[in-house]
Parts: C-alpha cells; sequence; structure tokens
C-alpha cells in the first residue's frame, strides 16, 4: 500500500510470552485483512513468520519478522517477535520503533514471565500498549481471571473492550460500541447482534467504566463527561489514544487467532485508536524531537540488521523524519561516511517488495549498504541528528568456541564479527593468555542459535566447551633465593650472578637492614598484574645500567607462565640485592635466563598459592524465589552481601567465584521459573581453598599429559 502521510501508518510490536499464540495471531490478521489467501502452521513451518530455517527446526520464533497489511485505508506495520527470554533483544529492538506494543496472553495460562519481561521492556521505551487475551474459546479460559491478574501485575489502566460471551462460545460483546459481535466458523467478519440478556448488566457495567477511565485521562473530557453523562464516538476515540499514548490505560481485547475469532475487530481498533507515528515524538541525542513529517529531511534508524540468503545483508530501518528514496545519499551519524541508498524493500516475512521510497513513520529494508549496522543513525549530509541507541541485554551465558576442523580459525572470526553486528546481545572475546576464543549471549539457546547461523552464514562448524577459568598465581611470604648462570661453550661464555628477594605486593616497602633501595620501577603486566622492580646493588656488583631491562624481562617471562600451574603470576615485590659479573662473559641474554630461574626459586620457596576470580553476583527476583536461589548460592562457595527490596522484587547481591558461575543463568532460569535476572562483574581475585586447588592442579596436571 503507497502512503503519503504518517497519520495512514500504524507500527505494532505483537509481544508476549512464548506459546501464547502471536505468531498465530500476526497469520491471521494477515489473512483477515488479505494480505495472504491461506494460513500458514507454526508446526508445519508454513508461517509467514517463522520463515528461517532455525525456526522452522525448532518450531518458534527466534527472530523479529517485519510484515505488513492494509486496513481500512490504513498501513498497518507487524513485528512478530519471540517469547523465549534468550531473544530479549529482538523484543527491546521492536519495542523501539513501535507505536504500539500489542501484549497476547494465553487466556489459558494468564500473565507469565514472558509477559512481564515484554511489560519491562515497553516501560523503558514508554511504548502505547493494549492486551489481547488469545485462545479464548478454549475450556480453561479465565477471561474476568486474568483482567484481573493484569490489573494487579501491571497497574489500574487495564480496560475491557470487549468480553466473551460464554465459554467456548464464538461470541464477543463489545464494550465500547455496545454490541454483540458472532463470528460464523470460517468467516472472518462477525455478524453484529443485540446483546444477550445475560450480558447486559456487565457489558452496560464495563461500558460505563471504560467512558469513565478515558474521562479521567483528560480534564477537558471529564468535564463533557459531567456536563452531558456521555461521550460521542469520535471523543472516545480520540481520548483512549491520548490515554494510551501517556500510558495511563491498556485495553483488553479477546481474540482465538485459529479461529479468526476477534481478529477483524482487533484490526479496526488498531486502524483507528492505536497511535500513528505523527501522533508520537521521537527524542534525539543532538536537539529538538523529530515529527514524522515526511517533506522534512530525511532521517532513519537502523534497529537490527541480518544476513539474507541470495540477498546480502538487510538493514531494517524506521524512517523517523522526511522521506527516505531510492538512489540518495545519507551520511552515517557514527562513522561519518556516504552511504548510497539502493533497493528499499517493504517485507512479510521472507517475501519482499520493492518501493521506491519510505516515508516518516514507515518501517522497511535497505539492502547493500556499506558500512552501516544496528543503532546506526542515518542522516541527510548537513545534518546533526543523533538517536539514541537501542540498550540491550548485557551476555549472561559464555562458552568457549572453536572450529570443529582445523585451519578455519579466520573463517570463524568473520563468522563472529558478522553475527554480533547482526545481534548486539552477543559478543566474543579472545584471551591470548589462555589461547581461548569466548562467544556470551543471553543464554543456552541464544548460543545454540548463534552456533546455527555460524554455520548457515560462514560456512564453519564449530563446538562449544566449558570456558578456562583465568586463575593467578601469587605468594605468601618473604623468600630469598640465589642463581648463578654460567655457560662455556669453547669461545665467548656466558654468566651471570643474582640474589633476590621476592614478597607479596602488599603496601609499601619494608626493607630488611641489609637492603639498601637504589631505585624502583612499576610495572604493569598484560594481564593486569603489579610489579614492584627494586634496584639494591651497592658497589656496582651488577651493571644495572646495562642489565636492569634484562633482568625485568627474564622476570616477567617467568610471571606469564607460573611455576606452580603454569597460570599467570599477580601482584609482586622483587628486590635484587646482590649479584656478580663477568666483564666478557656477562650479556643481556644471561642476565635474562638468570632472573628467570632465580624469581622461580624465590617463588616457589615464599609459600605459593593460587588465586581464583571473584564476581559480583546481582541477582533479581520475586521474593518466592529468594530462599532457593541463597541455598543455590551456597552451594557455590558464593558469600551474600546482602538482600534489598525493590518495589515486588528482591535483590540479592553475593559474591561468587568465577568458575562456580557458569551456566548460572540456566540454573536461575529454572529456580525462578524463568522471572530472575542476574548480572555479573569482576570484583577481585582472592585465595581459594585447599581442596579446590587441588582439583585446579589435577585437571590442569591431566590437561598438559594429553
Amino acid at each position: 500500500m503507497t502512503v503519503s502521510d504518517a497519520q495512514q501508518i500504524r507500527n505494532v510490536a505483537l509481544v508476549g510470552h512464548q506459546g501464547s499464540g502471536k505468531t498465530a495471531l500476526t497469520e491471521a490478521m494477515l489473512h483477515t485483512s488479505g494480505a495472504l489467501s491461506r494460513v500458514g502452521s507454526v508446526s508445519e513451518g508454513t508461517t509467514q513468520s517463522d520463515h528461517h530455517a532455525s525456526e522452522k527446526e525448532r518450531q518458534m520464533s527466534i527472530f523479529a519478522t517485519l510484515l505488513h497489511t492494509s486496513w481500512d485505508g490504513k498501513k498497518i506495520n507487524l513485528l512478530d517477535t519471540p517469547g523465549y527470554p534468550d531473544f530479549a533483544s529482538e523484543v527491546i529492538a521492536s519495542m523501539r520503533v513501535a507505536d504500539t506494543a500489542l501484549y497476547v496472553v494465553d487466556a489459558r495460562s494468564g500473565v507469565e514471565v514472558g509477559t512481564e519481561m515484554a511489560w519491562s521492556y515497553g516501560e523503558q521505551t514508554a511504548t502505547p500498549s493494549l492486551f489481547v487475551l488469545n485462545h479464548i474459546d478454549q475450556a480453561g479460559a479465565d477471561f474476568r481471571g486474568i483482567v484481573d491478574e493484569i490489573a494487579d501485575r501491571f497497574g489500574r489502566g487495564a480496560t475491557v473492550v470487549q468480553l466473551p460471551a460464554g465459554e467456548g462460545t464464538r461470541t464477543l460483546v463489545d464494550v465500547l460500541h455496545m454490541r454483540q459481535l458472532y463470528y460464523p466458523e470460517g468467516e472472518t467478519e462477525p455478524e453484529v447482534q443485540p446483546i444477550n440478556d445475560a450480558f447486559e448488566d456487565e457489558a452496560r457495567a464495563l461500558h460505563e467504566t471504560l467512558v469513565e477511565d478515558i474521562a479521567a485521562s483528560s480534564d477537558r473530557l471529564m468535564e463533557t463527561y459531567f456536563e452531558q453523562g456521555e461521550l460521542t464516538e469520535n471523543q472516545l476515540r480520540n481520548g483512549l489514544r491520548k490515554a494510551m499514548i501517556d500510558r495511563a490505560l491498556y485495553p483488553v481485547f479477546v481474540t482465538s487467532a485459529t479461529e479468526k475469532l476477534g481478529v477483524s475487530r482487533l484490526l479496526d481498533f488498531i486502524g483507528s485508536v492505536c497511535p500513528s507515528p505523527a501522533s508520537r515524538r521521537v527524542e534525539t541525542e543532538s536537539g529538538p524531537d523529530l515529527t514524522a513529517d515526511p517533506d522534512d529531511t530525511p532521517v532513519a534508524f537502523v534497529y537490527r540488521t541480518m544476513a539474507q540468503e541470495h540477498v546480502g545483508e538487510y538493514a531494517f530501518v524506521r524512517v523517523m523524519d522526511g522521506t527516505l528514496q531510492s538512489g540518495e545519499d545519507l551520511e552515517n551519524a557514527r562513522t561519518g561516511a556516504t552511504e548510497r541508498v539502493g533497493q528499499i524493500y517493504e517485507l512479510n516475512g521472507e517475501a519482499r517488495n520493492h518501493v521506491p521510497r519510505l516515508i516518516a513513520g514507515d518501517l522497511g529494508a535497505l539492502v547493500k549498504l556499506e558500512d552501516t549496522t544496528t543503532n546506526d543513525t542515518l542522516r541527510a549530509p548537513n545534518s546533526d541528528v543523533v538517536l539514541p541507541s537501542i540498550q540491550f541485554p548485557a551476555p549472561r551465558y559464555r562458552m568457549a568456541v572453536q572450529p570443529v576442523q582445523e585451519g578455519q580459525e579466520d573463517k570463524l572470526a568473520r563468522g563472529l564479527h558478522q553475527i554480533t553486528d547482526e545481534d548486539p546481545s552477543l559478543a566474543f572475546h579472545h584471551n591470548a593468555l589462555l589461547n581461548q576464543l569466548t562467544l556470551s549471549g543471553v543464554g543456552e539457546m541464544h548460543l545454540q542459535i548463534a552456533k546455527s547461523r555460524l554455520e548457515r552464514q560462514a560456512g564453519v562448524e564449530v563446538t562449544f566447551v566449558e570456558p578456562r577459568i583465568s586463575y593467578r598465581e601469587a605468594i605468601q611470604n618473604r623468600a630469598t633465593a640465589e642463581y648463578r648462570h654460567k655457560k662455556q661453550s669453547g669461545g665467548a661464555g656466558e654468566f651471570a650472578d643474582i640474589s633476590m628477594l621476592v614478597e607479596p605486593l602488599d603496601g609499601a616497602f619494608d626493607p630488611p637492614d641489609a637492603i639498601d633501595v637504589r631505585n624502583e620501577n612499576m610495572v604493569e603486566t598484560d594481564w593486569n598484574a603489579q610489579v614492584h622492580f627494586v634496584d639494591a646493588i651497592v658497589g656496582g656488583v651488577i651493571d644495572m645500567n646495562t642489565f636492569f631491562s634484562s633482568i625485568q624481562k627474564g622476570v616477567l617471562d617467568t610471571m606469564e607462565e607460573g611455576p606452580v600451574a603454569g597460570f599467570p603470576i599477580g601482584d609482586v615485590r622483587i628486590v635484587i640485592h646482590d649479584g656478580d659479573m663477568h666483564p666478557v662473559d656477562s650479556n643481556e641474554a644471561a642476565f635474562k635466563q638468570a632472573a628467570f630461574e632465580c624469581f622461580r626459586r624465590a617463588f616457589q620457596e615464599a609459600g605459593p598459592v593460587l588465586l581464583e576470580p571473584i564476581h559480583e553476583v546481582t541477582i533479581t527476583t520475586p521474593d518466592d524465589y529468594t530462599g532457593d536461589i541463597v541455598s543455590d548460592l551456597n552451594t557455590r562457595r558464593g558469600r551474600v552481601q546482602g538482600i534489598d527490596t525493590q518495589g515486588t522484587l528482591q535483590k540479592i547481591t553475593a559474591e561468587v567465584p568465577k568458575a562456580a558461575l557458569h551456566q548460572y543463568s540456566t540454573t536461575l532460569r529454572s529456580l525462578t521459573q524463568g522471572r530472575g535476572l542476574h548480572h555479573t562483574r569482576f570484583s577481585h581475585y582472592e585465595e581459594m581453598p585447599d581442596y579446590v586447588q587441588e582439583e585446579v592442579m589435577e585437571k590442569t596436571t591431566a590437561s598438559a599429559a594429553t
């Protein structure tokens, strides 16, 4: 459909718990509006939304799918989002570009964790919202109980627009217009009927409540309502739209997506009441808000990118202002580079339709952009507009990743760059010290999908293994050692003699009486350890101007792979206090080797121990699960630092060894029925218990043997 005014556009994101029927409702809306001639099936993998191979294999939505249709002169863009928590970034990105969030709730199950999570994202983006109770015709559907539950969980803004006329029937009562709608089997349009006597009183009471709710959202409407005792249909429509924009009211509808029950009325409401892009201002980081005027200079926001087979990389955009034309040049606000807008597409899942332009408020996809990725702002060359970035969830689940076939490391690296550019909630990191590449995501399923994408998009088969932990070696005491390096091989020899004191780096140096500090140097290693080198050579027994740097190199080489278990050594102080040199045979290589061996000997005499990284873990959970979480933390050697109340939730702060946090997101999800979230950050290193150190040593020895 060609549109020329943002008032004609509706952008709607379908969100909610997995299995609530979002994809089925999307199919029903497309079919009812004539965009589809045949309704697809999730179980058969034939829906317009779930067209990716991973979605068909798992029979679930994984990516947010852009679709569109037209209804009563309006273009309706639909974003069908996944309900599984691991794919929250898809929901968040969709919320950012939608003007209405349509929360699909299974009328048999009520408000579930996916609904709660999506609601929290909607609060962050201030997205106008409505609720649809789906499967209303099924046994066990509890309309009134779920309406109460919505009000309890999300506030008293929930206001009923429809109710079912009896359990398992094909009849709805439209409270707003005070009429009954009967949907004959196989039909998408209802027969309008008078309200059955059995529901007349309830419908009248709900109508009055709805009108009062709308009137209460505006002082002017309230005055009109008091004066006239009623509001016109136009006043109700405009008042409800404003109340939705202000997030004061959340209309409640009922549907049966599989039976097309209530779908046409829902489309009516989206077209006539839900906000258009023109009714909501878009905030910028760099100046005034944008107003979705097609005649302004163009500004577009890239809310996601994804490679598409046989097409290339799609940049999914919402045009925030102006009109986006094929063939024009825009500036990428992040890079400053010019991007030529090539082909522009409207999408219906995998199906695409080339269009010459997109106006302010519309959604579409661009292809073959040179260097544009998620969160980028595309703007006119003379513009300074920058749109705020989407804040994606931080990764919580980490695995080491390696190619199954040797020699594919470069291909793996390219693939990781591509999938993390497309999905900013994925992150990869190469640890040179551990020689380990890790991939992090929101959860286990998230990484499994990433693995499938690497295989399909990059052509590299990978395997996941448990990440190695970056332990540290340290000492507890002060110790001294001597080492003489002497080598004769017929020609020039090698000679270096060093006496060294080592101790933990804990406060200022308190030298023994026999040591006179002459020079000091603090070095930070690649693994963020502090090394305090002290020159205490007296009488020139070692030419420290010549050999001090070689001694430092020898010590640092030892520290990179410590003598206890091969882990890097932590903070330490090294004092060079005596030694000897030869006028001919002493050289830098000799003193480097002597320092290497002397430090090893001193370190082993100074009470060496292994240190483990400790992370600060913050867990947010409903109070019902606090006891189970604390008990589980105790089994992980965690130390609870505090429990604070935040509204209806509890915030648990604990210090936990990093080694005990492997796959913790999966455990927490199980403990809290998916309602708990956690964040971690590195805190410090500390000595591990003897029995844990023995286990690490055994594992390290076994690994070295293989």
